[in-house]
């Protein structure tokens, strides 16, 4: 039943993968609903969070449940957020679904609220900076412009 295969290897230890067979970054993590993490995460995979983080929070996408709580401040390029924020948050596309609850200052390029999304703090938009080279106008190099309705262009 337990018989030794001829195709095993012959070494039982463990061996990690050699860095180039590892997962590229860019993949895909979970951190389940019974972990609980204390530390900061920094990921460079996009992260789905069921359980508990008390520390920071950087990653590039990020999913939070209803059941997750991340007792820290998050920055992340993109977030749909149905679980508990306690601290800043910086996100570029924010998505906060109904029950969600984010208690600390959000920064976003675009935000969604669902009915039923609680934030407890100031909502700050950051626009986005122009990519170096591009031109920007110039205040006064606007062009005038008249409001006129329709009793006005009538009589022109």
């Amino acid at each position: 039943m337990f018989s030794k295969r001829d195709d095993a290897p012959a070494s039982s230890t463990y061996q990690p993968a050699p860095a180039a067979k590892r997962a590229a970054p860019g993949g895909f993590s979970v951190i389940g609903p019974d972990i609980q993490i204390t530390g900061n995460v920094r990921a460079t995979a996009d992260l789905h969070i069921e359980g508990r983080i008390e520390g920071d929070l950087d990653c590039g996408n990020l999913v939070i449940s209803p059941d997750a709580v991340v007792n820290g401040q998050v920055r992340a390029e993109t977030a749909r957020i149905a679980g508990t924020i306690e601290r800043s948050v910086a996100i570029r596309q924010l998505v906060v679904e109904a029950g969600a609850r984010i208690t600390g200052d959000v920064e976003y390029e675009s935000v969604s609220l669902e009915n039923g999304a609680h934030i407890d703090g100031r909502m700050k938009h950051s626009a986005v900076k122009p990519a170096a080279g591009t031109p920007v106008p110039a205040v006064g190099g606007m062009k005038e412009f008249k409001m006129i309705d329709a009793a006005t262009e009538q009589a022109a």
